[in-house]
């Protein structure tokens, strides 16, 4: 493993939080902070020519990265990249259609095709995300801690069934009830080549991890445990054996109601979406010591300011009202929309800064 002489964290507040210990306030991110609701973002994507192209230009991952610090008073950073960068090393050819999102040359709907999968190894085939992890670091300069991230099993599975994004989920759901032994196959190699890969970033600077499990809803309760939180449970529990101290938090969206058995997989927090209240579930796992994140509702910074700081308020009311006054991360449900004014997503970050306390 690299060894890298990285700048001291000067804000650790999220850390601390996501090992219940006392913090001074509610650390906050979101999901897709980078991104096309700011201006200088589509500025820089226009200058790297595709999305693409812009996630393997190490300096412009990093600026982009950066971006969203300059504007808001946020506490961590998250590496610059996509979900998809491993069945595209793969060899599944990604590439996106303007107005459809991404798509995949090649389809994974047989067990010729899981055999035909190459054995890559992640870390060298995935060098730009590595390079990128390592420049974003430094420029951090220890402002903020910087997460790194992966798809869940499932959900790189779901594009590479499908070839693309999907609805429906016809063809991954047909291979999960008519042939499962193919789908397990198929996650069992995502499920290494995933373990690998976010060893390569913790290697390369990332001070915690992010697993996005953004399709698990989609599953039924029963398919849902076989399908994707056992093979979640073996990418944190590898994980947190290699690094114990580096934190994990598994976002399943849709996965609220299953949170009995989230809090089984090890995982430091869980993401929550907007339809699971929070209170209800703090009470499912302060208990286990597992923290929680999340749950404002994108649409929310569709509001007026004040509106989002009213909502925001009450959100965090819902959080507090057991008395424990850490173990929760202030975040979005799920990723900000491009179409936010970016002065709403400040208004949000400062609502969860100045709750009273």
């Amino acid at each position: 493993m690299t060894q890298h002489d990285f700048p001291t964290l000067k804000n650790d507040r999220l850390l601390k939080a996501l090992r219940f210990e006392a913090i001074d306030t509610t650390p906050v991110w979101m999901m897709r902070q980078a991104g096309r609701y700011l201006p200088e973002y589509k500025a820089t994507r226009a200058q790297a020519g595709d999305f693409l192209s812009l996630c393997k230009n190490t300096e412009l991952a990093t600026e982009v990265t950066l971006q969203p610090l300059r504007r808001f008073d946020l506490d961590a950073a998250i590496l610059f990249s996509d979900i998809l960068t491993i069945p595209d090393a793969l060899g599944l050819g990604l590439y996106f259609e303007a107005g459809e999102g991404p798509k995949f040359r090649r389809t994974v709907r047989s067990m010729a095709d899981v055999t035909a999968l190459p054995k890559v190894d992640m870390v060298e085939a995935l060098d730009y995300v590595m390079a990128a992890v390592s420049s974003i670091r430094r420029a951090l300069n220890g402002q903020v801690p910087l997460f790194g991230f992966s798809g869940s099993a499932w959900t790189l599975a779901t594009y590479m069934v499908e070839g693309g994004s999907s609805r429906d989920f016809r063809y991954t759901k047909g291979l999960l009830y008519r042939e499962p032994d193919t789908l397990h196959a198929l996650l069992g190699k995502l499920t290494d080549a995933i373990i690998e890969y976010l060893v390569g970033q913790i290697a390369a600077g990332a001070q915690l991890v992010q697993v996005f499990d953004s399709w698990g809803g989609a599953l039924g309760h029963r398919q849902f445990v076989e399908f994707s939180h056992q093979y979640n449970c073996q990418v944190v529990r590898a994980l947190k054996a290699r690094f114990p101290d580096v934190p994990v938090v598994l976002f399943t969206k849709g996965g609220g109601l299953w949170l009995d058995q989230q809090v089984t997989s090890g995982a430091d927090a869980l993401g929550m979406d907007w339809t699971m209240p929070l209170a209800r579930a703090r009470q499912i796992a302060v208990p286990k010591q597992v923290a929680l994140q999340g749950n404002l509702d994108p649409a929310t910074l569709y509001a007026a300011p004040a509106e989002i700081r009213r909502h925001t308020h009450a959100m965090l009311d819902d959080v507090y009202g057991d008395g424990v006054k850490t173990g929760y991360v202030a975040n979005l449900g799920h990723g900000i929309s491009q179409w936010v004014n970016p002065d709403h997503a400040k208004a949000f970050i400062d609502a969860v800064h100045d709750y009273p306390r």
